[in-house]
């Protein structure tokens, strides 16, 4: 009775041994040795809404060439990117502007990839006769010193102001270059992207924001820059050559140099073909 329990003991123990090398995927079946499936690697990509549309784009294509991998992206502003990759829930984070002393205090590790350049243009709407600012005349704007367009040069109408909100890296920019650092008029509009900015001065007969270049079109009319006495356009062309006076890099920041997938994302980014949708977004290749 006892070698008749053993015995049915032992093949079972073998029947489950057979079973767990199958489920494995290393017997071989006949058709040579099966292997196990190949694990699909992913990263996340968040922060600029600016870099947003070069982001996606490029990862779609990525993801065409690279089987088994994915490129989650996701917008949410400058500050939301760095803070991102700074503490460790994405791979990549993205910016419109350079890290504040703050961050670089707080995430000591992030290194910057610059992906393109950028122009920031200012926009009306299209019934808008201003053809021409100076960065002064935006600056009084934008500070609620100039309240009538009138006081430009346009037309006898109210002045609708409207900027990014406190996470936008364009907003930091903007602040920086053209206010000086002071402060903004109280009653600006706040969007929380440029696409926001865009539909808003697209709507609003008396408005004023600004976007980047790639987010120019018929909806809305873009105000040349005056620099001593020169009207300057915003375009690809000018902010190559460094004539236009409102630009600034794109990056991508990681925590530490890049490896692995991460790394060949970027490199895609900086490839023929990534460049050539950066240049089909309206920005300004750096490759």
């Amino acid at each position: 009775m006892k070698n008749t329990q053993t015995t049915v003991l032992a093949g079972g123990v073998l029947a489950l041994l057979v079973g767990a090398t199958l489920f494995t995927g290393c017997m071989d079946t006949g058709d040579g040795p099966t292997q196990p499936p190949e694990a699909q690697q992913s990263i996340s990509v968040t922060g600029s809404t600016t870099v947003l549309p070069v982001a996606q784009l490029t990862a779609d294509l990525f993801m065409d060439t690279h089987p088994k991998t994915e490129v989650r992206v996701s917008g949410g502003g400058s500050s939301v990117g760095i803070q991102a990759v700074g503490s460790g829930t994405a791979e990549i984070g993205m910016a419109s502007r350079d890290l504040k002393s703050s961050e670089k205090t707080r995430f000591p590790d992030l290194v910057r990839h610059v992906v393109a350049l950028d122009g920031i243009a200012l926009i009306v709407h299209p019934s808008n006769t201003v053809g021409a600012l100076t960065t002064a005349e935006v600056k009084a704007i934008y500070k609620g010193e100039t309240t009538n367009w009138k006081e430009v040069g346009g037309p006898d109408e109210t002045i609708v102001v409207v900027g990014r909100d406190s996470a936008s890296g364009t907003r930091e920019f903007f602040h920086d270059l053209v206010m000086e650092k002071e402060d903004f008029v109280a009653t600006q509009l706040e969007k929380n992207s440029n696409g926001a900015i865009q539909q808003t001065v697209a709507q609003t007969p008396g408005a004023i924001g600004y976007v980047g270049l790639g987010y120019l079109d018929d909806s809305v009319k873009a105000v040349n820059i005056e620099v001593s006495g020169t009207q300057i356009e915003p375009s690809v062309a000018t902010v190559t050559s460094g004539q236009y006076p409102i630009a600034r890099s794109l990056t991508m920041f990681t925590n530490g140099e890049p490896t692995g997938l991460v790394q060949e994302y970027l490199d895609f980014i900086l490839s023929p073909d990534g460049q050539m949708i950066v240049e089909e977004e309206g920005f300004v290749p750096v490759q």
